[in-house]
């Protein structure tokens, strides 16, 4: 479950999924001895420092994942942490446009608010990335950019009279993601462009690599945000802006 209201609203139906089906894949594995041979969780920027359910679950996923490592010796776990994939089922730009092109005011929580985005091929190329150079019990981070709320619903706007209605920041919201925190920091260091979380068990952190290009401080969505023409450059390439030359009838219409 990765929608954050939902998860809030029903919380033991997000640790029966996230936690507990995590939980059902290592002890299938190891109770029927299969041969897996790579297992990869699917996390989110929000299972670090987690404020809400979905994040805390996610953030159990991660942990049970990594012990997987030590329940099935001929199994490697990887874990696989990122953002926000552009318009992906219940993200926010399908929400914008929809409002966009009924002609409606586009709700925004918070004028401060940040978010990592990435598109489909990248989330897709960094989980490729964790079945082949993952190391047991290591999360894999995208080197990825993030944006201002605020400036995602101006660029998708664009020419259009539609007005931005501030909304307050709904249950579970964070601000600002992070997708590596200050405690995870001191082991992580870069593989080509990725970074790479070493796990905290000393059993699976055996590993002899020098962690030369280790990084100082926590990865925050709000460290460098892009600017608005970046921003809009990265909607164009993805096909993501709404057509401003027609009426919003003719494309609720298609």
């Amino acid at each position: 479950m990765k929608q954050v209201p939902t998860c809030e609203y029903v919380p033991g139906e997000a640790v029966l999924t996230n936690v507990m089906g995590a939980n059902n894949i290592v002890r299938a594995i190891s109770n029927l001895n299969l041969k897996v041979e790579v297992v990869v969780g699917i996390s989110t920027d929000k299972a670090c420092k987690p404020v809400n359910v979905m994040g805390m679950t996610k953030s159990i996923q991660e942990r049970i994942f990594i012990t997987g490592n030590l329940e099935c010796k001929n199994t490697r776990f990887v874990n696989v942490r990122y953002g926000n994939v552009l318009a992906s089922r219940g993200s926010v730009i399908p929400f914008f446009h929809q409002q966009i092109l009924k002609g409606r005011a586009v709700t925004v929580t918070s004028r401060e608010m940040t978010r990592f985005l990435l598109n489909l091929n990248s989330a897709v190329d960094v989980i490729i990335e964790a079945v082949q150079s993952g190391k047991p019990g290591e999360t894999i981070i995208p080197i990825v950019p993030s944006a201002r709320m605020i400036d995602l619903a101006e660029a998708l706007i664009g020419d259009r009279k539609n007005p931005i209605e501030i909304t307050g920041v709904r249950p579970g919201e964070k601000i600002h993601e992070i997708l590596i925190s200050e405690e995870e920091a001191h082991r992580t260091y870069r593989r080509n462009e990725y970074y790479a979380i070493k796990p905290m068990l000393p059993d699976l952190n055996s590993n002899p690599e020098v962690l030369l290009n280790e990084i100082s401080k926590e990865y925050s969505s709000a460290d460098s945000p892009m600017t608005k023409d970046q921003l809009a450059k990265l909607l164009t390439e993805n096909c993501l802006l709404v057509d401003q030359s027609r009426p919003p009838e003719l494309e609720m219409l298609q």
